[in-house]
């Protein structure tokens, strides 16, 4: 009894872990998807600019 007493601790202990894991996870995926919509915005801004000076140049 002792022995099963002791697994379920331990089974509890890494599920209260993961849980742990899973949600500091789910906040760096977050923050990685806002840095990836900034930068895709920066480049639009970017890709936009360079456009408008190659139009700028004679022909």
């Amino acid at each position: 009894m002792d022995a099963l007493e002791t697994k379920l601790a331990q089974l509890l202990e890494r599920h209260q872990a993961m849980r742990v894991e899973n949600i500091r996870l789910r906040q760096q995926v977050v923050a990685m998807e806002n840095a990836n919509k900034l930068l895709s915005e920066r480049l639009a801004d970017v890709r936009g600019r360079m456009e408008n000076l190659f139009n700028k140049l004679p022909d």
